[in-house]
């Protein structure tokens, strides 16, 4: 299956995929299968694409990356899902949490932090959500309050946090008990809290997911905090976060455009291979094949917009619309062309032995977080079209 013609890559991007695509391919889709199956962390597969240098990609050289762009982390990730292993984490840890401590932390947490996110012997979860404010970042209400040494206490309750299991720490969303409301607007400041401190709990949230990590509600309790754990200004996180909500809407497009890539691989070689009548492969037939070129297509269009999005990030530019819409249509086609790999494999698409349906609900999962469609339909209808807004 040609991959690589319609989205095109620099010679030095065309060799970081092979090298990923090669390292997960020794692991393959039956290891993450175990793994999440297990709830058990793909410990040696995280090390590895530390080690070789894959996670911290992005980071700067300074504190143990790469010294690359959110475009190659983009390559990652993508070849990583594509190989079979689509990992939360690869999203979280050093797109989210990694690009916002480069951009915003001091000199000291980049030290502490970075130098481990980048070569994956640290992991960073990252809490936002709540069960009362959903996509409404102002209404957050867990609070940090200063303690009056210099440091806060932490209390309140996140939901839907990813991975906090396996993390070392957690960056966190909650807004500023010292710093003074704008309006009717909450002050939000952003906090590393390490997940061995005192008075931080979480539970399972039990999923339908297929996949390693673990969803949570994570309870703070009166949580102790020094001075250090603050990142950047007081009161200045919402615009703080947003350094992390555009790389994790971009990366989480290359997990569904890499659930793509797997599932059109698997569909072709497939339907090359079945025959029913006479001999005939299936895939000649146009009600298999015309399906799955309209999948193709809209793959092709989803990975663009995606690579699109990562170069204005990285150009410094408002990737804010690019990658919206990245999200949106690799969300969309992911669940489409997998569901269509299934069609084509007709009653085996449901047996498990073909790698397909377990990842099911992790493809309809991206068409929800890490923001839905709805919300993006809103963005797009009242930013780019400049329509009234709804909310």
């Amino acid at each position: 299956m040609n991959t690589s013609s319609i989205v095109p890559e620099t010679d030095e991007r065309a060799a970081l995929r092979d090298a990923v695509t090669a390292l997960v391919s020794r692991y393959g889709h039956d290891y993450f299968v175990e793994k999440a199956h297990a709830h058990a962390e793909p410990t040696e597969l995280w090390k590895e694409l530390g080690a070789a240098g894959f996670l911290g990609v992005h980071l700067p050289e300074e504190y143990g990356g790469g010294g690359g762009t959110l475009g190659d982390l983009l390559v990652v990730v993508e070849a990583a899902s594509a190989a079979g292993c689509p990992l939360l984490m690869t999203v979280i840890s050093p797109a989210i949490c990694g690009t916002i401590l480069a951009r915003h932390a001091s000199h000291e947490m980049k030290q502490r932090w970075l130098t481990g996110i980048a070569d994956g012997s640290l992991k960073m979860a990252f809490a936002i959500t709540e069960p009362d404010a959903g996509s409404n970042s102002h209404e957050v209400t867990t609070t940090a309050h200063p303690d009056g040494d210099g440091g806060w206490r932490l209390s309140g309750t996140k939901y839907w946090t990813s991975g906090i299991d396996e993390a070392d720490a957690v960056l966190v969303v909650a807004r500023s008990g010292s710093a003074p409301a704008t309006g009717d607007r909450k002050p939000l400041s952003l906090y590393v809290v390490p997940t061995d401190s005192a008075g931080l709990t979480w539970q399972p949230i039990p999923a339908a997911l297929t996949q390693p990590e673990q969803q949570f509600t994570v309870f703070f309790d009166d949580v102790p905090l020094g001075p250090e754990a603050l990142i950047g200004d007081d009161g200045n996180g919402l615009r703080q976060v947003f350094a992390g909500l555009n790389p994790e809407r971009i990366t989480a497009a290359a997990i569904s455009n890499g659930i793509s890539l797997y599932s059109l691989e698997k569909a072709t070689a497939y339907a090359n291979e079945r025959a029913v009548w006479k001999g005939v492969k299936i895939g000649a037939h146009q009600g298999v094949a015309h399906p799955l070129a309209e999948c193709y297509i809209a793959v092709a269009q989803a990975r663009l917009m995606a690579q699109r999005a990562a170069d204005l990030f990285d150009e410094g530019a408002d990737a804010a619309e690019a990658s919206n819409i990245a999200k949106f249509a690799a969300a969309d086609s992911s669940l489409r062309t997998l569901d269509q790999a299934m069609q084509t494999h007709g009653g085996n698409g449901m047996s498990l032995e073909y790698g397909l349906a377990d990842l099911w609900f992790l493809a309809r999962m991206l068409k929800t977080a890490p923001v839905s469609r709805e919300m993006v339909l809103n963005f797009v209808a009242q930013r780019s079209l400049g329509l009234p807004a709804s909310y």
